[in-house]
Protein backbone atom coordinates (compact mmCIF):
# COMPACT_ATOMS: atom_id res chain seq x y z
CA UNK A 1 0.00 0.00 0.00
CA UNK A 2 1.15 3.58 -1.34
CA UNK A 3 2.02 6.17 1.71
CA UNK A 4 -0.79 8.36 -0.18
CA UNK A 5 -3.60 5.50 -0.10
CA UNK A 6 -3.11 5.75 3.84
CA UNK A 7 -5.68 8.35 4.05
CA UNK A 8 -6.28 10.98 6.86
CA UNK A 9 -4.19 11.10 9.84
CA UNK A 10 -6.58 9.67 12.79
CA UNK A 11 -7.24 13.06 15.01
CA UNK A 12 -5.68 11.32 18.06
CA UNK A 13 -2.68 11.36 16.34
CA UNK A 14 -2.89 14.71 15.04
CA UNK A 15 -3.79 16.50 18.85
CA UNK A 16 -0.27 14.24 19.98
CA UNK A 17 1.65 16.30 16.73
CA UNK A 18 0.25 19.15 18.34
CA UNK A 19 0.95 18.42 21.88
CA UNK A 20 4.49 17.50 21.03
CA UNK A 21 5.22 20.90 19.24
CA UNK A 22 3.95 22.81 22.38
CA UNK A 23 7.21 22.95 24.04
CA UNK A 24 8.98 23.97 21.04
CA UNK A 25 6.68 26.68 20.21
CA UNK A 26 6.91 27.85 23.83
CA UNK A 27 10.56 27.67 23.50
CA UNK A 28 10.56 30.15 20.48
CA UNK A 29 7.92 31.88 21.88
CA UNK A 30 10.74 32.46 25.21
CA UNK A 31 13.68 32.80 22.86
CA UNK A 32 12.16 35.85 20.63
CA UNK A 33 11.15 37.51 23.65
CA UNK A 34 14.86 37.69 25.20
CA UNK A 35 16.54 38.26 21.09
CA UNK A 36 14.46 41.22 21.95
CA UNK A 37 15.67 42.12 24.96
CA UNK A 38 19.05 41.99 24.33
CA UNK A 39 18.66 43.82 20.98
CA UNK A 40 17.31 46.63 23.13
CA UNK A 41 20.03 47.02 25.84
CA UNK A 42 22.57 46.89 23.15
CA UNK A 43 21.62 48.50 20.61
CA UNK A 44 19.48 51.05 22.01
CA UNK A 45 21.30 50.90 25.74
CA UNK A 46 17.85 50.39 27.16
CA UNK A 47 18.03 49.28 30.88
CA UNK A 48 15.90 45.73 30.73
CA UNK A 49 16.11 45.38 34.86
CA UNK A 50 14.19 48.94 34.86
CA UNK A 51 10.46 48.52 36.31
CA UNK A 52 7.97 51.26 35.60
CA UNK A 53 6.88 52.88 38.79
CA UNK A 54 3.37 54.06 39.59
CA UNK A 55 4.60 56.25 41.90
CA UNK A 56 6.47 58.34 39.73
CA UNK A 57 5.20 62.03 38.87
CA UNK A 58 3.18 61.69 42.45
CA UNK A 59 3.60 62.76 45.68
CA UNK A 60 5.83 60.50 47.90
CA UNK A 61 4.02 58.84 50.42
CA UNK A 62 4.15 59.99 53.98
CA UNK A 63 7.69 59.05 56.35
CA UNK A 64 7.18 58.95 60.07
CA UNK A 65 9.89 55.86 60.89
CA UNK A 66 12.15 55.51 64.31
CA UNK A 67 15.45 56.78 64.16
CA UNK A 68 18.00 54.03 63.69
CA UNK A 69 19.95 54.34 67.37
CA UNK A 70 23.63 54.57 67.18
CA UNK A 71 23.63 56.10 64.15
CA UNK A 72 24.04 59.70 65.51
CA UNK A 73 21.23 60.92 62.63
CA UNK A 74 17.44 61.90 63.05
CA UNK A 75 14.81 59.88 62.51
CA UNK A 76 13.38 59.56 59.09
CA UNK A 77 10.09 61.56 58.61
CA UNK A 78 8.36 64.08 56.36
CA UNK A 79 10.43 66.80 57.56
CA UNK A 80 13.87 65.45 56.91
CA UNK A 81 12.82 65.70 53.73
CA UNK A 82 10.08 68.68 53.58
CA UNK A 83 11.74 70.99 50.50
CA UNK A 84 14.97 69.36 50.21
CA UNK A 85 15.89 67.98 47.01
CA UNK A 86 16.04 64.09 48.51
CA UNK A 87 17.44 60.73 47.13
CA UNK A 88 15.26 58.53 49.23
CA UNK A 89 17.92 54.92 49.92
CA UNK A 90 16.17 51.48 50.74
CA UNK A 91 18.94 49.51 52.31
CA UNK A 92 19.83 46.26 54.52
CA UNK A 93 23.19 45.34 55.96
CA UNK A 94 22.66 41.59 54.51
CA UNK A 95 21.68 43.05 50.77
CA UNK A 96 24.59 41.88 48.79
CA UNK A 97 24.18 44.88 46.08
CA UNK A 98 23.73 47.76 48.55
CA UNK A 99 27.19 46.74 49.68
CA UNK A 100 28.02 47.40 46.31
CA UNK A 101 26.67 50.57 45.53
CA UNK A 102 27.40 52.07 48.84
CA UNK A 103 30.56 53.85 47.17
CA UNK A 104 28.51 55.86 44.92
CA UNK A 105 25.67 57.36 47.72
CA UNK A 106 28.83 58.58 49.64
CA UNK A 107 29.69 60.18 46.27
CA UNK A 108 26.04 61.20 45.81
CA UNK A 109 26.43 62.68 49.68
CA UNK A 110 29.47 64.90 48.41
CA UNK A 111 26.59 67.01 46.10
CA UNK A 112 25.57 70.10 48.06
CA UNK A 113 22.27 70.50 45.96
CA UNK A 114 20.94 66.88 47.43
CA UNK A 115 19.87 65.30 50.59
CA UNK A 116 20.17 61.75 51.14
CA UNK A 117 18.07 59.67 53.61
CA UNK A 118 17.93 56.05 54.28
CA UNK A 119 15.34 53.77 55.27
CA UNK A 120 16.86 50.51 56.85
CA UNK A 121 14.63 47.31 55.86
CA UNK A 122 13.48 44.54 57.56
CA UNK A 123 17.10 44.94 58.88
CA UNK A 124 18.60 44.20 63.11
CA UNK A 125 19.71 47.54 64.18
CA UNK A 126 23.26 46.26 65.74
CA UNK A 127 23.60 44.81 62.04
CA UNK A 128 23.23 48.27 59.95
CA UNK A 129 25.06 49.95 62.83
CA UNK A 130 27.93 47.86 61.77
CA UNK A 131 27.35 47.86 57.84
CA UNK A 132 27.77 51.72 58.38
CA UNK A 133 30.35 52.05 60.66
CA UNK A 134 32.52 49.78 57.64
CA UNK A 135 31.28 51.56 54.71
CA UNK A 136 30.60 54.89 56.22
CA UNK A 137 27.23 56.41 56.53
CA UNK A 138 26.13 58.56 53.60
CA UNK A 139 22.51 59.30 55.08
CA UNK A 140 21.52 62.89 56.75
CA UNK A 141 18.67 60.80 58.26
CA UNK A 142 17.75 57.15 58.46
CA UNK A 143 14.17 55.36 59.66
CA UNK A 144 13.97 51.86 60.13
CA UNK A 145 11.53 49.38 58.66
CA UNK A 146 11.53 46.41 60.66
CA UNK A 147 8.45 45.09 58.92
CA UNK A 148 8.40 46.20 55.37
CA UNK A 149 5.23 48.69 55.72
CA UNK A 150 6.88 51.75 54.47
CA UNK A 151 8.53 49.90 51.93
CA UNK A 152 5.19 48.28 50.68
CA UNK A 153 4.13 52.11 50.87
CA UNK A 154 6.88 53.00 48.62
CA UNK A 155 6.09 50.48 46.30
CA UNK A 156 9.84 48.57 47.06
CA UNK A 157 9.85 45.42 44.38
CA UNK A 158 13.10 44.37 45.99
CA UNK A 159 16.67 46.24 47.68
CA UNK A 160 18.26 48.45 47.26
CA UNK A 161 16.01 51.19 45.78
CA UNK A 162 16.45 54.55 45.15
CA UNK A 163 13.93 57.37 44.73
CA UNK A 164 14.31 61.01 43.89
CA UNK A 165 11.89 63.71 45.48
CA UNK A 166 11.84 67.16 43.95
CA UNK A 167 11.41 70.09 46.57
CA UNK A 168 7.55 70.03 46.69
CA UNK A 169 7.79 66.26 47.50
CA UNK A 170 7.41 64.81 44.50
CA UNK A 171 8.90 61.63 43.61
CA UNK A 172 10.87 62.16 39.74
CA UNK A 173 13.32 59.08 39.41
CA UNK A 174 13.05 55.69 40.68
CA UNK A 175 15.87 53.38 40.43
CA UNK A 176 15.96 49.47 41.00
CA UNK A 177 19.23 47.72 41.86
CA UNK A 178 22.26 49.29 42.82
CA UNK A 179 23.44 52.66 41.45
CA UNK A 180 26.66 51.77 39.72
CA UNK A 181 28.71 54.14 37.34
CA UNK A 182 26.83 53.77 34.20
CA UNK A 183 23.73 54.39 36.53
CA UNK A 184 25.06 57.29 38.25
CA UNK A 185 26.42 59.49 35.13
CA UNK A 186 24.17 58.38 32.83
CA UNK A 187 20.61 58.72 34.97
CA UNK A 188 21.32 60.25 38.49
CA UNK A 189 23.23 63.11 37.49
CA UNK A 190 21.13 64.10 34.69
CA UNK A 191 17.57 63.47 36.94
CA UNK A 192 19.61 66.01 40.01
CA UNK A 193 20.86 68.49 37.26
CA UNK A 194 17.40 68.66 35.75
CA UNK A 195 15.81 68.84 39.17
CA UNK A 196 18.17 71.47 40.55
CA UNK A 197 17.69 73.35 37.81
CA UNK A 198 13.55 73.66 38.13
CA UNK A 199 13.97 75.55 41.30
Amino acid sequence: MKDTERGPVPSGKKARYVLALLPLLAFAGFAAIAAKMLYEQDVNGLDVSAIPSALINTKAPSLSLPPLEGANVPALNDEAIKGKLTLVNVFASWCVPCRQEHPMLKELAKDERLNIVGINYKDKSDNALRFLGELGNPYAAIGIDPNGKAAIDWGVYGIPETYLVDRDGTIIYKKVGPIDVATYEREMIPAIEKAAAAD
